[in-house]
């Protein structure tokens, strides 16, 4: 059996599943609005990496454009999804849901894990009791609850579920109440969500990329993430993400921190039952150990800008071999269960 074949027959058909940034900027939201959705040429790579390993693909677009093609009849053989979806808590577990109930296996993790990561507080308390170490925090959903929060400064402020760093940036550390009300007064008024206020760690941060699901996962790399502008005081801002190629250095971790990186992390991914390929983010604390910050589990793939495809290109596997990869996670899986 090829990489692209099912039991010696016609190659696979691979439907694609995504968010387009130009046609969201297109309706009228803004640049930091569509920051998670995906640029033409992240699609033009994926489409091109999966052609080159034999399968055939279809692109479908967001889960609007996925709901009337499943009421049609259409199917896929696999669908490839890295849609993120809009609006609420549970977007990036849309067209996931959606392919369950069509029973198409996809790429990547099911809906339960995607509603659930998208949420960070929700996935800290569900880290921690696993047992690791995350920042101390408190998830604010009204400026009355202030008062509530019994954290030592400095603490560190952003939207409970949005990624790419939106509503980051360097007024996000806080070393004052009067700067804190007025951050979460900025941040529920902009993006319309709760605000997750923690712990600011002051060491290094770090994003662990990985690939496969359960006991065949493997840690690909830890990437140590250094801001270049030290007015910036260390922060992964949202420009700092847009602009990283002039703004941001990344270089991999020594070895030893990259093996307490590496197994953190895989024990993370396991536990929450992560699938297919994805990164972790941590960062040190004043003790020099590695606490959770989040996780990513359907990250980024433009193969230049994005982190995973980074974390790749420097320990020397090309972007064809990682698409590869979370595709052979993928078929392994699914044919474990049966339902290819």
């Amino acid at each position: 059996m090829t990489a692209s074949t099912c039991n010696g027959q016609a190659p696979l058909t691979v439907g694609l599943t995504y968010d387009l940034r130009d046609d969201y900027l297109a309706a009228g939201f803004s640049e930091e609005e569509t920051a998670e959705f995906d640029r033409l040429e992240t699609i033009e790579a994926l489409d091109e990496a999966l052609t080159s390993l034999g399968y055939k693909t279809d692109r479908i677009g967001n889960v609007k454009a996925l709901a009337p093609r499943l009421v049609r009849g259409e199917r896929w053989d696999l669908v490839f999804n890295i849609a993120e979806g809009l609006r609420g808590f549970g977007r990036e577990a849309q067209v996931p849901a959606l392919l369950e109930a069509y029973g198409i296996p996809f790429t990547f993790s099911d809906s339960l894990l995607l509603a659930l990561s998208l949420h960070k507080g929700l996935t800290k308390r569900v880290v921690r009791d696993m047992g690791h170490l995350t920042p101390d925090f408190f998830v604010l959903a009204d400026l009355a609850e202030l008062s509530q929060v019994d954290l030592p400064y400095p603490v560190f402020a952003k939207p409970v579920a949005e990624g790419t760093g939106k509503g980051i940036d360097a007024s996000s550390k806080i070393s004052s109440p009067q700067a804190l009300k007025e951050a979460c007064a900025r941040l529920l008024r902009l993006h319309r969500q709760p605000v997750l206020i923690e712990s600011f760690l002051p060491g290094r941060e770090y994003t662990v990329g990985i690939t496969g699901t359960g006991r065949e996962a493997v840690a690909l790399g830890a990437l140590e993430v250094v801001v270049r502008d030290p007015r910036q005081d260390g922060v992964y801002s949202y420009e700092n993400k847009e602009r990283c190629e002039e703004l941001v250095e990344y270089r991999l971790a020594g070895q030893e921190i990259a093996g307490r990186a590496h197994e953190m992390s895989l024990a993370i991914w396991r536990g929450l039952g992560c699938r297919d390929g994805g990164r972790i983010d941590l960062r040190m604390d004043g003790q020099g150990r590695l606490q959770f910050l989040e996780i990513n589990p359907l990250a980024g793939l433009h193969p230049s800008h994005s982190d995973l495809p980074i974390i790749c290109s420097l320990v020397g596997i090309p972007y064809q071999e990682l698409i590869g990869r979370i595709m052979t996670s993928a078929r392994r899986r699914i044919a474990r269960k049966g339902s290819w």
